[in-house]
């Protein structure tokens, strides 16, 4: 169970204007092709898009990660599952580079 002190705390770093900033990524990180914006409205309506370029999946997996998220209620029109699917395989299949992480500036402060 949580302690109040550590729940305030982290909800007022979250109500930080750089906290947002950094956990946010846009979708022209994504890259281009006919379902960029499909993967906006489908993927990034929960998640931001670090999500997305850290998995290295197969087209089966891709397939069955895409079901998962249209029965939690992702937004993907039946006609546009095959090519979703796809587009992740192309961009974030099994062949592609591992995803590095960009690290976060943070300031240390003296005391």
């Amino acid at each position: 169970m949580f302690k109040l002190s550590a729940c305030l705390a982290l909800l007022a770093a979250m109500v930080t204007p750089a906290f947002w900033a950094q956990s946010k990524t846009s979708v022209s990180s994504l890259p281009p092709g006919p379902m960029q914006a499909k993967a906006s409205t489908g993927c990034m309506e929960c998640h931001d898009a670090r999500i997305i370029e850290q998995q290295r999946l197969s087209k089966p997996a891709w397939t069955k990660e895409v079901d998962k998220m249209v029965k939690w209620g992702a937004l993907v029109d039946p006609k546009d599952h095959d090519t979703l699917v796809d587009y992740l395989t192309e961009n974030f299949g099994i062949d592609k580079a591992p995803y590095v992480a960009t690290r976060l500036q943070t300031t240390k402060t003296s005391k």
